[in-house]
């Protein structure tokens, strides 16, 4: 590759020095943008950091090594960084109202691994979502750490309404006696019922460990309920709808904080990226400001109108709606399965993962709505790219066609207008 003078020169908002000393990366820096600004952004995990998000992750905290906690680093020169974590844990915990936030997880799935080494041990048995369902694979994955550490059980949904069947849960905890009892998902529509699992947990003398990576971000916005009062452990991102840097933290109670940030550092992870906490306390800032709840609210009313209008265009979506953010849905009524669709989107500009879908070995469609809202569109645009979305499947629109009216919409709703 080869970035072109032209634009270089037309392009003001990459640093010079890096256009100058790095052209090459420059462009494909220039290209991600671009594809970002072209294209509609359905993934149910992503959305658009803020500017000022952005700007702490290419601060200079990125320089400094700090492993370790405020005021007991392993290294020199920490006054600085030590205060920018405090910021972060102090608005993770005012924002989510826990007694403990670590904020040093780098993701998810290192908050989950964390979260097991604080409470489990090898070879303990597990209850969670069985992967078919919308488990995530640090819920007992064979090709992850959770499948090879620990026995996990899966329980799953009922398989007309596509609801989790609370029943089967409180049987096989009863049956099994786990160490821990996860409750959680990454393509389950709708909102857990968190005092359930706790009267499970506590029926049966297990942890209960909340994986609200999804979630989270509604629940900063006060539009979805916390499982903070009922796990003793929740595990989040601080990416999706929270709209924050990629990364994870742990929340939890005061008598499991020490042995929470033991679990993170030095039993999991080694120095900090400070860069990233200081971005993730941006991002808590931000969450607990009016405009960012009403915009978690707009997300919850996006999803549910782009679902009621899938499902008018054909597409069956599982639970028959959503509580969230998420939307699951089997496109095979349209004459195409969830590979064969992704990728059919993909070459009209609309951009989403395929997932299992439950009681068969078929492979459905995930989207989300975080992104499109975070960039201002709300229930009239959901409709617009129901129609797009359908007609793309269907055939009725080739790729070329669908890209215009993708280019329509991202047009007048940019990520980043300035």
């Amino acid at each position: 590759m080869s970035v072109t003078r032209d634009l270089i020169e037309a392009d003001d908002s990459m640093p010079g020095v890096l256009l100058r000393q790095d052209p090459e990366l420059a462009e494909i820096l220039l290209a991600e943008r671009r594809r970002q600004s072209t294209t509609l952004q359905l993934i149910a995990a992503e959305n658009f950091t803020s500017p000022a998000v952005l700007a702490a992750l290419g601060s200079p905290l990125a320089n400094k090594y700090a492993e370790g906690y405020p005021g007991a680093r392993h290294h020199g020169g920490c006054e600085i960084v030590d205060v920018a974590e405090r910021l972060a844990v102090e608005r993770a915990q005012d924002l989510f109202g826990a007694e403990h936030a670590n904020v040093q997880s780098h993701s998810g799935s290192s908050a989950v691994l964390a979260a097991y080494a604080a409470l489990l041990r090898p070879g303990d048995t597990v209850l969670a979502l069985g992967l078919p369902y919308g488990g995530h694979l640090t819920h007992g994955s064979p090709a992850n750490f959770s499948g090879r550490w620990f026995d996990f059980v899966g329980y799953g949904v009922d398989a007309e309404t596509g609801l989790i069947d609370y029943d089967q849960v409180r049987t096989l905890a009863r049956t099994h006696r786990p160490k821990a009892i996860v409750c959680g998902s990454i393509a389950y529509p709708r909102h857990l019922d968190h005092a359930f699992f706790r009267d499970v947990a506590d029926e049966v003398g297990a942890y209960l460990i909340a994986d609200a990576a999804h979630p989270i971000g509604l629940v900063a916005g006060g539009a979805a309920p916390s499982p903070v009062p009922y796990a003793d452990i929740v595990c989040a991102t601080t990416h999706k709808v929270l709209r924050g840097p990629r990364g994870g933290m742990i929340l939890c109670g005061g008598a499991l904080a020490e042995r929470v940030d033991r679990a993170v550092f030095p039993f999991t992870q080694g120095g900090a990226q400070m860069h990233t906490i200081a971005a993730k306390a941006v991002a808590f800032g931000e969450a607990a400001t009016p405009a960012y709840a009403a915009y978690a609210h707009q997300v919850i009313a996006n999803a549910r109108v782009l679902a009621a209008h899938l499902a008018a265009e054909g597409l069956v979506v599982t639970t028959g709606g959503t509580d969230t953010h998420l939307i699951t849905a089997d496109p095979a009524p349209l004459g195409v399965d969830g590979k064969a669709a992704r990728g059919r989107l993909a070459a009209a500009g609309i951009v989403l993962d395929c997932c299992a879908l439950p009681h068969g070995d078929a492979r459905g469609l995930r989207l989300g709505t975080a992104a499109l809202t975070t960039q201002g569109m709300g229930e009239r645009e959901m409709r617009a790219v129901a129609t797009l979305l359908a007609e793309v499947l269907r055939g009725g629109t080739d790729a070329a066609a669908a890209r215009n009216g993708v280019r329509d919409l991202v047009t007048e709703f940019p990520p980043y207008p300035e």
